[in-house]
């Protein structure tokens, strides 16, 4: 079988950190390359879930932050105020 050279363009950081940790499991940088050519052509799609990362707004300490700012406000604690719009410069 011919091998063919495939070239990708990677940050420098995870490019570093991908190679350490093929080394920590006892693979190299091109066997990891050749598993994942292998399992997409195999399953004939991404072998994994593509997911967007989450948006941190809505992360457990900031929605428990919210719950609690609308509970002050329902026992009437804080003060309404107009919405104040800035002009784009």
């Amino acid at each position: 079988m011919a091998l063919a050279t495939l070239t990708a363009r990677v940050d420098e950081k995870d490019k570093a950190s991908f190679d350490a940790f093929c080394s920590n499991v006892g693979l190299n940088t091109s066997t990891a390359i050749n598993l994942f050519v292998k399992a997409v052509l195999r399953e004939n799609r991404i072998p994994f879930e593509i997911a967007q990362a989450p948006d941190p707004f809505f992360s457990e300490n900031n929605l428990a932050y919210v719950k609690k700012s609308v509970q002050e406000l329902k026992a009437g604690k804080g003060t309404a105020h107009e919405l104040i719009e800035v002009e784009d410069e």
